[in-house]
């Protein structure tokens, strides 16, 4: 019951925010939102795992005695793990719109629901943007983003390197020309009215 009322005021939100026409968007300025999001995510999802929980790898070298060579990585930085996780992270997208910044303007590719399941408070900064493919380019994209640079963005999670946004979106795949503020935090509401 309070799911279905919570759905239904975001509809009714939604709708009220729906620009009147489809806008002209630049295909890669909104790549790069679709890249940032799509890193947010892997970030999150890998934020979740117990940074104790180990897995164990190995190869088929044996060592002297015979026995096969194993060493334990935290399953956070497995490359295997990373990979499972690069596998699913593109159906998220579908709780995902384009939508503008009221205040700038600026394109942005926003999720409708906090991970606690409320809806996301940002969304009365902006305007939605309505698209007639009903977002699904967003899960294209990022698929997309994926596919071509899956061996770059698990290397940069391998090596738990920081600033891994900009590191992959940025200097990596060359899908945003501009980084992100070394102090960025999603949580942080930098585009407020005054």
């Amino acid at each position: 019951m309070r799911i279905s009322i919570v759905l239904i005021a975001v509809i009714v939100f939604v709708a009220d925010n729906i620009q009147a026409q489809e806008e002209d968007i630049d295909a890669k300025e909104l790549q790069c939102a679709v890249c940032r999001s799509t890193i947010e995510e892997v970030e999150n999802v890998l934020a979740k795992i117990n940074p104790s929980q180990d897995i164990e790898i190995g190869n088929f070298r044996l060592d002297a005695n015979g026995d096969m060579i194993k060493k334990k990585v935290p399953l956070a930085k497995s490359e295997v793990h990373i990979s499972d996780v690069l596998d699913n992270i593109c159906e998220k997208m579908s709780d995902y719109v384009r939508a503008r910044y009221k205040s700038t303007g600026e394109l942005t590719v926003l999720n409708l629901m906090t991970p606690s399941g409320k809806m996301n408070p940002e969304i009365s900064n902006v305007d939605i943007i309505q698209d007639g493919d009903l977002n699904k380019s967003l899960k294209f994209y990022c698929e997309e983003i994926v596919e071509e640079h899956e061996e770059p963005i698990i290397e940069i999670f391998r090596k738990g390197e920081s600033n891994v946004i900009n590191k992959i979106c940025t200097e990596s795949t060359k899908l945003c020309s501009d980084e992100l503020p070394s102090d960025y935090d999603d949580n942080e509401n930098e585009h407020t009215e005054l």
